[in-house]
């Protein structure tokens, strides 16, 4: 525990000495979100609470700590927040839908003798769970994403107040094209990372390429990085759209109060 103490205490004198008030901020929100997602998964293991709803709350939660608290409330963070609660909810839906269809819900037969035979799994819906953890996966992706346009979007309108919405929309599209290689570059890394320990497992298990293909375990993995690369690509039009609409909304109301 005390290696833990050290290293949290190294990132806050640098984060505070980088960043200054910002960098403390982060800090505070970094905790913060542990808490969250530490509270969502003890909430889990409960079988009477739905994973969905609570994935949907921990959303909310995590984007109103990352950005709010961080940044401030603005036209340019509440943009964000409603881009990522947007993008957050659409992509849930639509990984329910394809985890039914690729039918990757409970245990792959790899899993089963080291954990398949615990009781407090007895009651969960492992579609639901597997849904949960690709959007806390990606949640902080969108979040970055989403306010990654919607600072430099609002830095365009002021300098150029003249702009029509559509011309905003576009240049946040622009924007999103920039730095969609990154994120996406950066969750599939992530991702990577846990998957390599699966791939030395299907070495020590002599699986052929057609075995790990149709495994259950990889079908999940990939479902879990192209959903993923999904929300970050949706992410762009629908926070350059929202972004765009309210900045433009805002300044037809400043005019019409003048």
């Amino acid at each position: 525990m005390t290696v833990q103490l050290w290293l949290a205490a190294i990132l806050f004198i640098l984060m505070v000495s980088i960043g200054g008030k910002k960098g403390a901020s982060s800090f505070a929100a970094l905790f913060l979100n542990f808490g969250v997602l530490l509270l969502t998964i003890i909430m889990m293991n409960d079988p009477n609470m739905n994973p969905i709803i609570l994935t949907l709350a921990a959303c909310v939660l995590i984007s109103c700590i990352s950005l709010f608290i961080i940044s401030g409330i603005n036209i340019k963070t509440a943009t964000a927040f409603i881009s990522t609660i947007a993008t957050a909810g659409v992509l849930l839906f639509f990984i329910l839908t394809l985890a039914d269809a690729a039918m990757i819900q409970g245990f792959s037969e790899e899993e089963i003798e080291e954990i398949g035979a615990f009781s407090l799994f007895v009651g969960v819906d492992f579609v639901k769970i597997g849904v949960a953890m690709i959007i806390m996966s990606t949640i902080g992706a969108i979040i970055d994403l989403s306010i990654s346009i919607s600072s430099p979007m609002k830095e365009i309108h002021y300098h150029n107040p003249g702009i029509s919405r559509k011309e905003l929309f576009t240049s946040g599209l622009s924007i999103g094209r920039d730095i969609l290689g990154t994120s996406t570059n950066t969750l599939f890394f992530a991702f990577f990372g846990g998957y390599m320990a699966l791939l030395i497992w299907f070495k020590d298990l002599s699986y052929s390429l057609g075995e790990i293909v149709n495994s259950k375990v990889f079908s999940s993995e990939m479902i879990f990085i192209g959903s993923a690369g999904i929300g970050v690509a949706l992410a762009i039009p629908v926070t350059s759209w929202i972004t765009a609409y309210f900045l433009i909304k805002r300044k037809k109301q400043t005019d019409i109060e003048v």
